[in-house]
């Protein structure tokens, strides 16, 4: 559904976009993260039709960006990470102003309203004026708006920017019902934690290039990280490490705070075998609990904080 090739953006001596590639397939939600100034607006602007490139091309719909600017526009809804408004309006006017730029029938425009307002949960303030809500109802609006003209790809840069953590989970719902409803979605947050609980696929930005570019799963193979297990015993830890340590599915057993972290060796993923090893060594067991690596780590281990 986007496809980059070799996407470069130079501002003068300032190289914001390095010969960036970058798929994203239909239907996905797709998690793009990077320091401030890495890139990530800028390629969300040349996607959106609002920045030309230095060199390079990107499609979306098998449609060239810089060649076919209207139709593209037509399938696409960009959200800024920050939304201007004008505060005079109420909700439904403001809609209805935007469904009229996008040449929408006046007969469907109503309905159109309607029914964006019905999916982000705004039915209850479409006779407030903008100004009037607070910041996650309009972010909400900034999502209806992008989805007036009900586009195939949205791009959506820090929705949940400045949210409460209310209104942050409000938003990760929406988004997954948007993916339902089959959207591929382009979205950028620092808030990692959720982009790993709804993402598909992770890209990962520094300095214009792209550091790493898949899924979770893809990132902890890249990264040669195992499968971990924390163990908690009742007892001295120290005799489930010695019943452990010798069993060749293991790679390795540390105690951290009374609680063991087992790391299985390459290709064992199935934990099973442990409460059974350490039963027979007659080791009580409180709990087994698998840890993966999480999105944190990952930005952290992939990027140096190095910005243009």
């Amino acid at each position: 559904m986007i496809e980059i090739k070799q996407l470069t953006k130079q501002y003068g001596s300032l190289t914001a976009l390095d010969h960036l590639d970058l798929t994203i397939k239909e239907g996905d939600i797709f998690g793009y993260i990077g320091p401030n100034g890495a890139g990530k607006t800028t390629t969300m602007r040349v996607l959106a039709t609002l920045l030309d490139p230095t060199s390079g091309q990107a499609f979306i719909d098998g449609l060239d960006v810089t060649k076919k600017g209207n139709e593209v526009r037509c399938r696409v809804g960009y959200m800024p990470d920050f939304m201007g408004v004008y505060d005079d309006l109420k909700v439904f006017e403001y809609l209805e102003f935007f469904a009229a730029a996008f040449k929408i029938d006046r007969k469907k425009r109503q309905g159109i309203v309607e029914g964006v307002l019905e999916l982000t949960d705004l039915t209850s303030k479409k006779h407030f004026t903008v100004d009037s809500l607070s910041r996650g109802m309009q972010q909400r609006l900034g999502l209806a708006r992008v989805l007036i003209h009900d586009p195939k790809v949205l791009i959506l840069d820090e929705p949940a920017s400045g949210l409460d953590p209310r209104a942050r989970i409000e938003v990760r719902e929406l988004l997954l019902e948007l993916k339902r409803m089959g959207k591929t979605i382009m979205i950028s947050s620092h808030i990692l934690s959720e982009l790993e609980e709804i993402c598909d696929q992770i890209g990962i930005i520094e300095r214009g290039k792209l550091v790493f570019d898949g899924t979770m799963d893809e990132i902890r193979k890249h990264m040669g990280v195992h499968s971990r297990i924390k163990v908690e015993v009742i007892g001295d830890p120290q005799r489930a490490l010695d019943v452990l340590s010798p069993m060749p599915q293991i790679g390795s057993v540390t105690i951290e705070q009374r609680a063991l972290t087992v790391t299985f060796s390459d290709g064992q993923e199935n934990n099973g075998f442990l409460a059974k090893a350490l039963v027979q060594g007659g080791i009580d067991i409180v709990s087994i609990e698998p840890q993966k690596l999480k999105l944190d780590d990952a930005f952290l281990e992939l990027t140096k904080g190095i910005v243009n």
